[in-house]
Protein backbone atom coordinates (compact mmCIF):
# COMPACT_ATOMS: atom_id res chain seq x y z
CA UNK A 1 0.00 0.00 0.00
CA UNK A 2 1.60 3.30 -1.41
CA UNK A 3 1.35 5.95 1.07
CA UNK A 4 0.74 9.87 -0.42
CA UNK A 5 0.83 12.86 1.70
CA UNK A 6 -1.73 15.48 0.74
CA UNK A 7 -0.81 19.09 0.42
CA UNK A 8 -3.74 21.62 -0.38
CA UNK A 9 -3.06 24.43 -1.82
CA UNK A 10 -5.07 28.25 -1.80
CA UNK A 11 -3.60 31.46 -2.42
CA UNK A 12 -0.03 29.88 -2.77
CA UNK A 13 -0.36 28.31 0.61
CA UNK A 14 -0.51 24.83 2.39
CA UNK A 15 -3.76 24.62 3.94
CA UNK A 16 -6.11 22.32 5.38
CA UNK A 17 -10.45 22.82 5.05
CA UNK A 18 -12.74 21.12 7.75
CA UNK A 19 -14.86 18.75 5.33
CA UNK A 20 -14.27 21.08 2.22
CA UNK A 21 -15.49 24.37 3.73
CA UNK A 22 -13.50 27.38 2.81
CA UNK A 23 -14.27 29.45 5.74
CA UNK A 24 -12.96 26.58 8.02
CA UNK A 25 -9.62 27.02 6.87
CA UNK A 26 -6.20 25.93 8.68
CA UNK A 27 -2.86 27.66 6.75
CA UNK A 28 0.10 25.39 7.55
CA UNK A 29 2.68 26.72 5.42
CA UNK A 30 3.26 29.51 3.05
CA UNK A 31 6.46 27.48 1.46
CA UNK A 32 4.24 24.51 -0.48
CA UNK A 33 7.58 23.41 -2.15
CA UNK A 34 9.38 23.11 0.82
CA UNK A 35 6.60 20.87 2.63
CA UNK A 36 6.56 18.30 -0.57
CA UNK A 37 10.41 18.47 -0.68
CA UNK A 38 9.88 17.13 3.46
CA UNK A 39 7.01 14.82 2.79
CA UNK A 40 9.43 13.27 -0.12
CA UNK A 41 12.75 13.74 2.20
CA UNK A 42 10.68 11.51 4.45
CA UNK A 43 9.54 9.00 2.56
CA UNK A 44 6.48 9.64 0.56
CA UNK A 45 6.00 7.53 -2.48
CA UNK A 46 3.79 9.78 -4.31
CA UNK A 47 2.38 13.48 -3.70
CA UNK A 48 -1.42 14.17 -3.75
CA UNK A 49 -2.10 17.69 -4.65
CA UNK A 50 -5.35 19.59 -4.66
CA UNK A 51 -5.61 23.02 -5.87
CA UNK A 52 -9.08 24.00 -3.88
CA UNK A 53 -8.86 27.59 -5.42
CA UNK A 54 -9.58 25.73 -9.06
CA UNK A 55 -11.35 23.83 -7.38
CA UNK A 56 -14.49 26.66 -5.95
CA UNK A 57 -13.62 29.02 -9.09
CA UNK A 58 -12.58 26.76 -11.67
CA UNK A 59 -9.64 28.38 -12.71
CA UNK A 60 -6.47 26.70 -12.47
CA UNK A 61 -4.95 29.18 -10.03
CA UNK A 62 -1.99 27.23 -8.64
CA UNK A 63 -0.43 25.86 -11.40
CA UNK A 64 3.18 27.07 -11.81
CA UNK A 65 3.31 26.30 -8.02
CA UNK A 66 2.43 22.61 -9.14
CA UNK A 67 4.82 22.89 -11.63
CA UNK A 68 7.89 24.05 -9.19
CA UNK A 69 7.26 21.28 -7.22
CA UNK A 70 6.64 18.68 -9.64
CA UNK A 71 10.12 19.71 -10.95
CA UNK A 72 11.35 20.11 -7.09
CA UNK A 73 10.75 16.49 -6.58
CA UNK A 74 11.36 12.77 -7.76
CA UNK A 75 8.62 10.86 -6.59
CA UNK A 76 5.50 11.54 -8.94
CA UNK A 77 2.35 14.13 -8.36
CA UNK A 78 -0.73 13.38 -8.89
CA UNK A 79 -3.71 16.93 -9.28
CA UNK A 80 -7.04 17.48 -8.33
CA UNK A 81 -9.01 20.38 -8.75
CA UNK A 82 -10.71 22.37 -11.18
CA UNK A 83 -10.00 19.38 -13.71
CA UNK A 84 -13.21 19.96 -15.75
CA UNK A 85 -12.26 20.63 -18.97
CA UNK A 86 -9.53 18.71 -21.55
CA UNK A 87 -7.29 21.66 -21.60
CA UNK A 88 -7.23 22.16 -17.91
CA UNK A 89 -6.34 18.14 -18.02
CA UNK A 90 -3.47 19.00 -20.69
CA UNK A 91 -2.16 22.30 -18.78
CA UNK A 92 -2.09 20.05 -15.43
CA UNK A 93 0.25 17.26 -17.86
CA UNK A 94 2.68 19.71 -19.27
CA UNK A 95 3.29 21.33 -15.68
CA UNK A 96 4.54 17.84 -14.69
CA UNK A 97 1.45 15.88 -12.83
CA UNK A 98 1.85 12.43 -13.93
CA UNK A 99 -1.99 11.80 -13.23
CA UNK A 100 -4.79 14.49 -12.80
CA UNK A 101 -8.07 13.60 -10.67
CA UNK A 102 -11.45 14.56 -11.87
CA UNK A 103 -13.82 14.99 -9.18
CA UNK A 104 -17.77 16.33 -9.83
CA UNK A 105 -17.21 16.36 -13.34
CA UNK A 106 -17.07 13.09 -13.70
CA UNK A 107 -20.15 12.28 -11.95
CA UNK A 108 -22.21 15.23 -14.37
CA UNK A 109 -20.70 13.48 -17.66
CA UNK A 110 -18.96 10.03 -18.45
CA UNK A 111 -18.40 11.37 -21.86
CA UNK A 112 -16.08 13.67 -20.37
CA UNK A 113 -14.26 10.83 -18.50
CA UNK A 114 -14.03 8.91 -22.09
CA UNK A 115 -12.76 11.80 -23.71
CA UNK A 116 -9.81 12.17 -21.52
CA UNK A 117 -9.12 8.71 -21.23
CA UNK A 118 -8.69 8.93 -25.06
CA UNK A 119 -6.78 11.83 -25.43
CA UNK A 120 -4.61 11.21 -22.25
CA UNK A 121 -4.28 7.51 -21.82
CA UNK A 122 -5.99 5.92 -18.50
CA UNK A 123 -2.96 5.56 -16.22
CA UNK A 124 -3.31 9.26 -16.13
CA UNK A 125 -6.58 9.97 -14.78
CA UNK A 126 -8.00 9.04 -12.04
CA UNK A 127 -11.54 9.87 -10.66
CA UNK A 128 -12.27 11.37 -7.26
CA UNK A 129 -15.25 9.51 -5.72
CA UNK A 130 -16.24 11.61 -2.31
CA UNK A 131 -19.18 9.82 -0.76
CA UNK A 132 -21.56 9.92 2.24
CA UNK A 133 -23.92 7.04 2.88
CA UNK A 134 -22.78 5.36 -0.07
CA UNK A 135 -24.25 7.98 -3.09
CA UNK A 136 -21.73 10.22 -4.95
CA UNK A 137 -21.61 13.94 -3.48
CA UNK A 138 -21.16 16.83 -5.92
CA UNK A 139 -20.72 20.82 -5.72
CA UNK A 140 -18.71 21.33 -2.56
CA UNK A 141 -20.33 18.21 -0.84
CA UNK A 142 -23.11 19.74 -0.27
CA UNK A 143 -25.29 18.23 -2.35
CA UNK A 144 -25.84 14.20 -2.79
CA UNK A 145 -26.48 13.29 -6.22
CA UNK A 146 -28.26 10.20 -7.70
CA UNK A 147 -25.06 7.89 -8.13
CA UNK A 148 -24.14 5.49 -5.98
CA UNK A 149 -20.73 5.46 -5.22
CA UNK A 150 -19.84 1.86 -6.51
CA UNK A 151 -22.11 1.98 -9.52
CA UNK A 152 -20.15 4.91 -10.31
CA UNK A 153 -17.04 3.68 -10.17
CA UNK A 154 -17.98 0.50 -12.06
CA UNK A 155 -18.92 3.26 -15.25
CA UNK A 156 -15.55 4.65 -14.85
CA UNK A 157 -13.73 1.08 -14.96
CA UNK A 158 -15.86 0.73 -18.05
CA UNK A 159 -14.49 3.62 -19.90
CA UNK A 160 -10.83 2.60 -18.86
CA UNK A 161 -9.93 5.07 -15.94
CA UNK A 162 -7.56 3.36 -13.63
CA UNK A 163 -7.38 4.55 -10.07
CA UNK A 164 -10.07 5.86 -8.23
CA UNK A 165 -9.38 8.34 -5.44
CA UNK A 166 -12.12 7.25 -2.95
CA UNK A 167 -13.48 9.82 0.01
CA UNK A 168 -15.59 8.85 2.83
CA UNK A 169 -17.05 12.89 3.36
CA UNK A 170 -18.03 12.25 6.90
CA UNK A 171 -14.66 11.72 8.41
CA UNK A 172 -12.40 13.94 5.97
CA UNK A 173 -10.54 16.14 7.86
CA UNK A 174 -12.45 15.38 10.81
CA UNK A 175 -9.33 12.58 12.40
CA UNK A 176 -12.31 10.09 13.21
CA UNK A 177 -10.79 7.29 11.32
CA UNK A 178 -11.31 6.08 7.82
CA UNK A 179 -14.65 4.57 6.73
CA UNK A 180 -12.84 0.74 6.45
CA UNK A 181 -16.05 -1.14 5.24
CA UNK A 182 -16.30 1.61 2.68
CA UNK A 183 -12.87 1.07 1.27
CA UNK A 184 -12.66 -2.83 1.75
CA UNK A 185 -16.16 -2.64 -0.28
CA UNK A 186 -15.17 -0.44 -2.79
CA UNK A 187 -11.61 -2.30 -3.57
CA UNK A 188 -13.49 -5.47 -3.89
CA UNK A 189 -16.24 -3.71 -6.64
CA UNK A 190 -13.86 -2.85 -8.93
CA UNK A 191 -10.55 -4.56 -10.69
CA UNK A 192 -8.17 -1.16 -10.50
CA UNK A 193 -6.25 0.85 -8.11
CA UNK A 194 -8.40 2.20 -5.19
CA UNK A 195 -6.51 4.89 -3.29
CA UNK A 196 -8.42 5.51 0.25
CA UNK A 197 -9.25 8.97 1.58
CA UNK A 198 -10.31 10.90 4.75
CA UNK A 199 -10.54 10.07 8.59
CA UNK A 200 -7.03 8.90 9.32
CA UNK A 201 -5.75 9.61 12.95
CA UNK A 202 -3.55 7.16 13.80
CA UNK A 203 -1.23 4.47 13.37
CA UNK A 204 -3.87 2.01 14.12
CA UNK A 205 -5.95 3.52 11.10
CA UNK A 206 -3.08 2.71 8.74
CA UNK A 207 -2.43 -0.43 10.04
CA UNK A 208 -6.26 -1.43 9.29
CA UNK A 209 -6.08 0.30 5.95
CA UNK A 210 -3.33 -1.74 5.01
CA UNK A 211 -4.96 -5.01 6.03
CA UNK A 212 -7.68 -4.25 3.33
CA UNK A 213 -6.78 -6.93 0.58
CA UNK A 214 -5.47 -4.98 -2.67
CA UNK A 215 -5.77 -1.83 -1.33
CA UNK A 216 -3.36 0.31 -3.31
CA UNK A 217 -3.03 3.64 -1.45
CA UNK A 218 -3.97 5.74 1.49
CA UNK A 219 -3.65 9.26 1.41
CA UNK A 220 -2.82 11.31 4.76
CA UNK A 221 -3.37 14.96 5.12
CA UNK A 222 -4.06 16.71 8.47
CA UNK A 223 -2.76 13.65 10.63
CA UNK A 224 0.57 14.64 9.52
CA UNK A 225 0.34 18.33 9.49
CA UNK A 226 -1.24 17.97 13.16
CA UNK A 227 1.24 15.62 13.99
CA UNK A 228 -1.05 12.54 14.76
CA UNK A 229 1.19 10.35 12.86
CA UNK A 230 4.75 10.72 11.67
CA UNK A 231 5.27 9.76 8.09
CA UNK A 232 8.17 7.41 8.83
CA UNK A 233 5.85 5.77 11.14
CA UNK A 234 3.37 5.27 8.56
CA UNK A 235 5.73 3.67 6.21
CA UNK A 236 7.47 1.60 8.62
CA UNK A 237 4.26 -0.51 8.07
CA UNK A 238 4.07 -0.83 4.47
CA UNK A 239 7.01 -2.07 1.41
CA UNK A 240 5.86 0.26 -1.74
CA UNK A 241 4.73 -1.46 -4.39
CA UNK A 242 5.47 0.66 -7.51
Amino acid sequence: MLILPAIDLMGGEVVRLLQGKAEQKTVYSQDPVSVARRWEREGGDYLHLVDLDAAFGGELANLELVSEICQALHIPCELGGGMRTLEAIERAIQAGVARVVIGSRACESLDFVRDAVKAFGGERIAVGIDAKDGKVAVKGWVELSDWGALDLAGAVVALGVQTIIYTDISTDGMLAGPNLKAQAEMVEAVPIQIVASGGVSSLEDIRQLKAIPGLYGTIIGKALYDQKVSLNECLSLHTPTR
